[in-house]
C-alpha cells in the first residue's frame, strides 16, 4: 500500500484496547489520534498505546490528518458521531450495532454515500479463520445446497459480571441488539440476504437486580423484549430459526449449525474469530472437525478496518461493510415488529454476500 489509512479512535473503553492493539500492527493502518469523553481517560489510553494524539471529540471529528473515524462509543452515541464523521469527510467505521434506530442506519448509509466516504462496521468475526473456513467449504459444496439453519445464544444476561449493565435492559438493548449482529452477520456471509422474518418475543424477568460490582443490589427495570424466538426466508429460499435470549440459565444447543442437502456444518461461536469447524456427510456415522484453511482464528478486532484500508486503495467493495451492518440492523428490528404486529416482516435494505476472504488475506500486512 502507498500509504497507511490513518485512524482516529472515538471512546477508550473496555473495548478499545484490542482495536488499538491490533490496528498497530498493520502496514496499512496507522492510530494517529485518540478522543473520549473522558479525556483523562484519552490521554492514558494515548500513553499506553503510543498515539501521538488525545483530542476532545470535536477536534478529533475534523482532524486534517485523520482519514477514518473508529467509533467505539456507547450504541446511544453511535448514529451522532458517525454522521459528524461522515459530514467531515472521513469514513467511519462503527462497532456494532450500526446505530439504535433504522432510520440512522440508513440516514448514515445514505449521507456517506453522497459525501462519497465509507461506512465500516463490527462485527468482524466472520472475516476470522472459523467462519471463512465454513464460507470456503459451502462454496465448494461440502455439504451441498444449504436449505436450513439454527442459530442459538442463550444465557442469563449480564447483570451477575458486568459493572453497568443497565443499558442491556433499555431500548436499543435486548439479546438481540447485543448479540444479534454477530450471528446474522454470520449468517448472511454463509447463506446471502435475508427476504422475510417472524419473531415472538417476550420479557420473563420484569425487574433484574445488579449482583456485580460496583452497583450490587441496584435494580433495573426492563424495557425491551429479553427472550426473542424468530424464524427466517433467506433469498436464496432457504430458511432458519433464530432465539436470542437473556432468560435461560442453562443453555446446552449449539451457537449455528447449518443443514444442506448432502450433510450438515457446526459453525461454532460467531462471537469467536477462530472456533472449530465440524462436518457430518450424510452416511458420516459422526462429526469430524476440518482444520481451518484461513488466518485470522485468534481475537483480530478492527480486521474489518483493514479490510476497509485495503479496499479503499483498490477501489473494491469492504466486506464489513455499512449495507451489511443495515441489513443487519433491519432484520434484527423485524423480529420485534413482527412480535408486535404479528404477522410477517418483509425487509426493503439488501445487500450481496461479502467476498470471500482469501486464505492468505493480508499476510504481508504485518509490521
Amino acid at each position: 500500500m502507498s500509504s497507511p489509512l490513518r485512524i482516529g479512535i472515538v471512546g477508550c473503553g473496555n473495548i478499545s484496547g484490542i482495536y488499538f492493539e491490533n490496528l498497530s500492527k498493520y502496514k496499512s493502518t496507522e492510530v494517529v489520534a485518540c478522543a473520549d469523553i473522558d479525556i483523562a481517560r484519552a490521554e492514558a489510553a494515548a500513553a499506553r498505546y503510543n498515539v501521538p494524539l488525545a483530542l476532545p471529540t470535536v477536534d478529533l471529528l475534523k482532524h486534517p490528518d485523520i482519514d477514518l473515524v473508529l467509533n467505539l462509543t456507547i450504541p446511544n452515541a453511535h448514529a451522532s458521531v458517525a454522521l459528524a464523521a461522515v459530514e467531515a469527510g472521513k469514513h467511519v467505521y462503527n462497532e456494532k450495532p450500526l446505530t439504535i434506530s433504522l432510520e440512522d442506519g440508513a440516514q448514515l448509509v445514505e449521507k456517506a454515500d453522497s459525501k462519497g466516504v465509507r461506512v465500516g462496521c463490527a462485527p468482524d468475526t466472520f472475516l476470522g479463520g472459523g467462519i471463512q473456513t465454513c464460507r470456503k467449504l459451502i462454496d465448494e459444496g461440502a455439504i451441498g445446497e444449504v436449505i436450513a439453519c439454527e442459530a442459538h445464544m442463550q444465557c442469563h444476561g449480564h447483570e451477575s459480571w458486568h459493572p453497568s449493565p443497565e443499558f442491556y435492559y433499555q431500548v436499543g438493548g435486548g439479546p438481540m441488539m447485543d448479540m444479534g449482529p454477530y450471528y446474522l452477520t454470520a449468517l448472511i456471509n454463509l447463506m446471502g440476504s435475508i427476504d422475510r422474518v417472524a419473531g415472538i418475543a417476550r420479557v420473563t424477568f420484569p425487574m433484574r437486580t445488579i449482583t456485580s460490582e460496583p452497583k450490587r443490589g441496584v435494580g433495573i427495570d426492563v424495557e425491551t423484549p429479553t427472550h426473542i424466538t424468530g424464524s427466517v426466508q433467506f433469498s436464496t429460499g432457504a430458511i432458519g430459526v433464530i432465539v436470542q435470549s437473556f432468560d435461560v440459565w442453562h443453555g446446552n444447543v449449539a451457537p449455528i449449525i447449518l443443514h444442506g442437502t448432502e450433510g450438515s456444518m457446526l459453525v461454532g461461536d460467531p462471537n469467536s474469530f477462530g472456533d472449530r469447524v465440524q462436518i457430518r456427510g450424510k452416511s458420516d456415522s459422526d462429526w469430524h472437525e476440518v482444520p481451518l484453511t484461513h488466518g485470522f482464528a485468534q481475537n483480530s478486532r478492527g480486521v474489518g478496518v483493514l479490510d476497509m484500508a485495503h479496499a479503499i486503495q483498490e477501489g473494491r467493495p469492504h466486506r464489513a461493510s455499512g449495507e451489511l451492518a443495515l441489513h443487519v440492523l433491519e432484520t434484527m428490528h423485524a423480529f420485534l415488529a413482527s412480535s408486535e404486529q404479528s404477522q410477517y416482516v418483509k425487509l426493503t435494505h439488501k445487500v450481496e454476500r461479502p467476498a470471500a476472504m482469501p486464505t492468505d488475506a493480508f499476510a504481508s500486512d504485518l509490521v
